[in-house]
């Protein structure tokens, strides 16, 4: 199973990116995926979450500005970013929930990430 972002890059203070992760290999079945931000010297958090259902949850930071979606029959999550800031700037990375074929149990893969980077 792999996990592979796209979509990153550099852009102007109020500024739009559109990030996708697509999930591939084996896969029985994918649940919850999210967005994660790395900035330099920080911790990894979480940006935003989506459930198998749809169900969506924003960090406070993000809301309004930012938008995660998911297209289940391709295994893919999407994270449209508008009127970015520069401190949104980092290496965004997804992970899924995943149940790989002929395992029967669900574990937590992460893509490699990709970099943002928002220009005052």
């Amino acid at each position: 199973v792999q996990l592979v972002e796209s979509g990153g890059g550099l852009v102007q203070a109020g500024g739009s990116l559109r990030l996708s992760c697509v999930a591939s290999g084996s896969i029985v079945s994918v649940t919850a995926m999210g967005w994660y931000r790395q900035a330099p010297g920080k911790q990894r958090d979480l940006v935003a979450m989506i459930t198998g259902s749809g169900a969506t949850h924003y960090d406070d930071s993000v809301k309004g500005r930012f938008t995660i979606s998911r297209d289940s029959a391709k295994n893919t999550v999407y994270l449209q970013m508008n009127s970015l800031k520069p401190e949104d700037t980092g290496v965004y990375y997804c992970n899924g929930d995943i149940i790989p074929n002929m395992t029967g149990y669900q574990y937590r893969y992460w893509g490699q990430g990709t970099q943002v980077t928002v220009s005052s």
